[in-house]
């Protein structure tokens, strides 16, 4: 493996903005958009925790970045550029360093961001990533996970669940004959530059499952919420697995999907906002302990034995 000098110049250097400097100083000269807040976020990803030993680079320096541009989406944010730390084992070579460096190259060129910086160093026998993202959006116009009212309906982006079945079929606990619950699982899809703001009270990324990330929502607002299980859009995929895989769906988590708080009057000007990006109605928000109830389509309450993905 290349020296981190080496590295740096060959493999990051040429994605570096112009605030970046080449990643040639110890930090990055950013000059913030005139009158916007900036809004910024950190995730990481380890091998063997979020991601699997084989995965391809390209696809995991992709997933990196789209974990962290979905925190941005959730906030109505227009994402700028990032910071970018790795430790790679001795083991990683120039191939899968050309191959991540070209992932990081695709989805800059998508979505219009450029690296300005960050760190280099080794690991015993894993890899280790993260990112930090700077978005921006219009001053005071940022939406929180908190906001949600009385009276405010539950909507999701997209479909709910794909992501963890998707793991299964890597793991080879599941079929997965169109590949698509896999693909899912290994590259998601950011619900980025949505028009959002002034729409949405309250959203949030589904990144660690439905029902533990809707959580966060009641508990953040001191509210209840209420979900029909009947109304989570499935994919055909997913659907195809049949009912015994819901609990899996809710809370397996990686969806980056978005949940969003919206007045009722507001439905015209969401669906004109998420255009072509399929949007749901699940359910609603209410006064009560704060917490997500799960109903079955005769009204009864589901339990499960987890909510969702737990770090710890």
């Amino acid at each position: 493996m290349a020296d981190e000098f080496t590295r740096i110049a060959k493999y990051f250097a040429p994605l570096a903005g112009e605030a970046g400097r080449g990643l040639l100083d110890d930090a990055a000269v950013f000059s913030p958009p005139k009158n916007r807040d900036l809004v910024l976020t950190t995730d990481q990803m380890l091998e063997g925790i979020h991601f699997l030993p084989n995965d391809a680079a390209d696809l995991i320096a992709r997933k990196l970045l789209r974990r962290n541009l979905s925190d941005l989406a959730a906030m109505a944010a227009t994402p700028l550029s990032y910071l970018l730390t790795t430790a790679l084992p001795p083991h990683i070579g120039d191939e899968w360093l050309a191959a991540f460096a070209a992932g990081l190259a695709q989805d800059q060129a998508e979505y219009n961001i450029r690296l300005i910086g960050g760190d280099s160093s080794s690991s015993q026998a894993h890899i280790s990533l993260s990112a930090t993202f700077i978005g921006h959006t219009a001053p005071g116009a940022a939406i929180s996970r908190n906001g949600a009212q009385p009276g405010d309906d539950l909507w999701v982006t997209g479909t709910v669940g794909d992501a963890a079945l998707g793991l299964q079929a890597r793991l080879g606990k599941l079929f997965d004959p169109t590949g698509f619950l896999t693909q899912r699982s290994l590259l998601p899809s950011p619900r980025i530059n949505l028009p959002l703001a002034g729409i949405a009270r309250a959203a949030i990324d589904i990144s660690d499952g439905l029902i533990q990330d809707l959580g966060h929502m009641c508990q953040g607002a001191g509210l209840a919420a209420t979900v029909h299980a009947a109304l989570i859009p499935t994919s055909p995929a997913a659907a195809a697995q049949g009912s015994k895989t819901l609990e899996s769906r809710l809370t397996g988590g990686d969806d980056y999907e978005l949940l969003l708080a919206v007045p009722p009057a507001q439905e015209p000007a969401l669906r004109a906002a998420c255009g072509s990006v399929q949007i749901t109605k699940i359910g609603f928000f209410s006064p009560g302990p704060p917490g997500a109830k799960i109903l079955d389509s005769d009204g009864n309450s589901l339990i499960f034995k987890k909510t969702g993905w737990q770090h710890f």
